[in-house]
């Protein structure tokens, strides 16, 4: 993992990939998390993200440890909007990207600058238009 230029603040933002790999303690992600947390960065996922997490296989006491390390930000009436206002200007259905889309409408809401640790760079870097760096994990 090489270290990008990092200005002191800022945001990282865990999808649902990202938000899993940390709960696994997955290494790439763990030095992410370090490094943010180093540059003073805030750490947040959307709700509905962990809609999309939780599923058998995953360990319940890591995932509430995780999620207490990081913010994990609500679902709103103008997040969703805005949502469908990305959506919309790429042509995408809400039905097959509508957790990638809110992913993208949180990570755009938040203090910048924003990077977003993924496994879908195409989609996201798609929906937030160049507006985050978009890291494939």
């Amino acid at each position: 993992m090489t270290r990008p230029a990092a200005v002191p603040g800022g945001t990282l933002v865990l999808d649902g990939e990202g938000l899993a790999k940390a709960v696994q303690r997955d290494r790439d992600v763990t030095g992410w998390l370090a490094l943010a947390r180093a540059d003073d960065m805030r750490v947040i996922t959307s709700a509905v993200t962990l809609v999309e997490v939780v599923h058998p296989p995953i360990r319940r006491p890591a995932f509430e440890w995780t999620l207490s390390r990081l913010v994990v930000e609500p679902v709103t009436e103008p997040l969703a909007r805005h949502a469908a206002v990305l959506l919309d200007e790429v042509g995408l259905h809400g039905h097959t990207y509508a957790i990638d889309a809110m992913v993208c409408a949180t990570a755009l809401a938040a203090p910048g600058p924003v990077t977003v640790l993924t496994s879908d760079p195409e989609d996201l870097m798609m929906l937030c238009g160049g507006r985050v760096t978009v890291i494939k994990i």
